[in-house]
């Protein structure tokens, strides 16, 4: 049981460095496009990525509490939360980019830029203390 939680620690550390890396790589794509065509091509690639790694730390996280058996405490809470509001904020950046045509695209990308930086100051908020209470960064 030990083996499987420390595993699962593992996992859900390295999608959380995975997911700021993702995110970074929206950012740098929206700042590279003035197209709106080229930009939702790419985009179909990175979205369902970044809800894979979306998925992965919710269910790591899951495989944790199952491993605590099911102790809930502020920490899982907190992340629950967090995660619950990465994926509105993600599904309303997505419908943003369906309903922009190509006029609309430099609304777009301010929204954009303005919901990456909170969901950036958000992981890297939740991440540093969340690895600051538990201390284990990958070991």
């Amino acid at each position: 049981m030990q083996e499987m939680y420390t595993m699962s620690i593992d996992i859900h550390n390295f999608g959380v460095m995975a997911l700021i890396l993702v995110m970074i790589i929206n950012v740098v794509l929206l700042k590279l496009n003035s197209d709106i065509r080229v930009y939702a091509k790419k985009m179909r690639i990175f979205m369902p990525i970044s809800t894979s790694l979306i998925f992965l730390i919710i269910f790591t996280g899951t495989v944790m509490m199952a491993a605590k058996h099911l102790n809930f405490t502020v920490q899982n809470i907190i992340m629950i939360l967090f995660a619950i509001v990465l994926i509105l904020m993600e599904v309303y950046r997505y419908k943003r980019l369906k309903q922009s045509i190509v006029e609309e695209f430099d609304k777009y990308k301010i929204a954009s830029y303005k919901i990456l930086g909170v969901e950036l100051v958000m992981t890297f908020m939740i991440a540093l203390w969340m690895f600051s209470i538990s201390n284990n960064w990958g070991s």
